[in-house]
């Protein structure tokens, strides 16, 4: 799927509704749109204020107006070995029942549920990015 970033708020929905579980794995290159991406979704879900790159503190909390927990956004980039994530509680997160959203999951491949959806973001141009589910 094509889309720019004016789509995003219809891209997110699209995910929401199609998405197999709350755990959601973002691919794609340095500046693809990741955390645009997951600010959307996180939006859409009802969270309240602004979602931000969790890069410096991995992850991320969100919370819904009447503070119930929205979901997890993890940044593994920075990630050096596997197993760190586990001194992070990973295992907590993904079993939580909320959303968890992953970028740079291939940081943690043996830690990421079978049942998860992966979604690869390539940059086609300036503007346009592609979206496919895998």
């Amino acid at each position: 799927m094509l889309y720019t970033e004016r789509e995003l708020p219809l891209v997110a929905q699209k995910i929401v509704e199609t998405a197999k579980s709350k755990v959601l794995c973002f691919h794609g290159a340095m500046g693809a749109g990741k955390t645009t991406l997951i600010k959307a979704l996180v939006k859409v879900l009802g969270a309240s204020g602004n979602a931000n790159s969790p890069t410096f503190g991995i992850v991320n909390e969100y919370h819904t107006d009447s503070n119930e927990l929205l979901g997890y956004h993890f940044d593994f980039y920075r990630l050096n070995k596997e197993e760190e994530a586990l001194d992070l509680g990973i295992e907590e997160y993904l079993f939580s029942g909320a959303w968890v959203f992953i970028e740079w999951p291939e940081k943690v491949s043996s830690y990421i549920p079978e049942d998860c959806t992966h979604l690869y973001i390539e940059i086609k141009d300036q503007k346009t990015r592609e979206l496919n589910f895998g």
